[in-house]
């Protein structure tokens, strides 16, 4: 995949210009070399974010309170 390092941008191969050159700077671009899986991040990378657990949390103390108020009730 082609890449021009001064404008930080990938470009598809018919984007460019005759010569190889960024449609943006001139530039010549490279040719990136991507190895399959090297822009994903590895399974002990990836996190849930904050607000899920906070989701997760709240539904706990619902239903915690829900199932109080059920017992309480039957008594």
């Amino acid at each position: 995949m082609p890449w021009c390092g001064p404008c930080q941008r990938y470009f598809t191969p018919a984007a460019l210009d005759p010569g190889d050159t960024c449609p943006v700077c001139g530039e010549p671009a490279e040719q990136a070399d991507l190895a399959p899986g090297a822009g994903e991040p590895s399974e002990e990378d990836v996190r849930a974010p904050w607000h899920f657990w906070l989701v997760v949390v709240a539904t706990v103390a619902y239903v915690g309170w829900r199932i109080v108020q059920l017992v309480g009730g039957a008594l």
